[in-house]
């Protein structure tokens, strides 16, 4: 039995996976498996995952038929983990070589049931920034549902906004297992998993040292048009929404839905205009203002004036809140050149 369990979910990762898994075997902490679960890839890499097996075997490998999204593949490795605890990688990200020791330590010494750390953005002109989680420390159950919960909730618009990245957390198995906590959706699951697991932790250890290297990949899934995120961000509300009641967020966060709805807007305005929609520019002109127009939407827009974020979002909010769309489809033509 491994103390910790580490999954990574694999989708046509033929040229950073080597990388990512050499992360993981030079890890101080040795009493690690690593499951990697092959999304249905069709480059090199389902072979490249059964050639790793076979040099390590704390390595195991999951073959999947078919590509069916991030969110399914981590819960395959979800159903065959076998450690205590359970970290998460992307395939195109790394380990620093002490990272796991680190969170392990951390959790013991606290009397934790999870722990976190900073991490490391790698941009693609070769600089590294820093991102902290949290400051470093030792959080209670109420000081986790202020700190993270909380923000999760419904402060998704003024900077700084708290990510919902789920690498930076070495977290507890038994947590998992006594809720049966599984990921659902393509997109923002990170947030609602964080938050259902957040609500039933007790005890969060907490390193500002980054040890997780993040690639800022322009090519990764987030960075592509979603020709159903309308469809995807709907469900993730529905499911905010019980979460919402099931552990009484509400309290001194009266406007969540609305800060929540309009982040949504926000990242849809920004999808719709992406490079890769088909549509023309006057279609997609169309589809914001259905959307600006649908009730949820609306009162959104009507009741709260965003405040404290980037300066193109706090542009593109007060031209929504004016009804400018068209001159909101210009600026975004200029910026994508569509």
């Amino acid at each position: 039995m491994p103390s910790i369990s580490v999954i990574v979910p694999v989708y046509q990762a033929e040229k950073f996976l080597r990388d990512c898994v050499e992360s993981v075997r030079r890890q101080t902490f040795s009493d690690w498996e690593l499951l990697l679960v092959d999304d249905g890839c069709t480059d090199g890499s389902p072979a490249l995952c059964d050639e790793l097996a076979r040099e390590d075997d704390r390595i195991r490998v999951f073959h999947k038929e078919r590509n069916s999204g991030v969110s399914e593949t981590r819960n395959v490795g979800l159903d065959h983990v076998r450690g205590t605890y359970i970290a998460f990688l992307d395939s195109d990200d790394q380990y620093e070589p002490q990272c796991l020791e680190t969170l392990w330590n951390l959790r013991e010494r606290a009397g934790a049931d999870t722990a976190a750390c900073a991490h490391l953005n790698l941009w693609p002109d070769g600089s590294e920034t820093p991102e902290p989680v949290l400051p470093a420390g030792i959080y209670d159950a109420d000081a986790i549902r202020e700190k993270i919960v909380n923000p999760l909730l419904g402060d998704r618009l003024a900077q700084p906004v708290f990510n919902g990245f789920i690498w930076r957390y070495l977290f507890s198995a038994e947590i998992f297992d006594r809720l049966h906590l599984r990921y659902e959706g393509a997109y923002l699951e990170d947030e609602l998993f964080l938050m259902e697991y957040f609500c039933n932790a007790r005890r969060l250890a907490v390193t500002e040292t980054p040890l997780y290297r993040y690639l800022q990949n322009p090519a990764s899934a987030t960075h592509k048009y979603m020709k159903d995120f309308q469809q995807v961000f709907g469900r993730f509300m529905e499911r905010k929404e019980d979460l919402a009641a099931r552990y009484g967020l509400t309290p001194g966060r009266p406007q969540w839905r609305e800060n929540s709805n309009w982040a949504g807007l926000l990242i849809a305005i920004g999808n719709e205009y992406a490079p890769g929609n088909p549509k023309t520019l006057r279609q997609r002109q169309e589809t914001i203002q259905a959307l600006c127009a649908r009730p949820d939407m609306a009162h959104a827009i009507r009741t709260l004036s965003p405040a404290g974020m980037s300066r193109n979002k706090q542009l593109a909010a007060k031209l929504v809140r004016g009804g400018r769309f068209w001159l909101l489809s210009q600026l975004y033509r200029i910026k994508n050149r569509i």
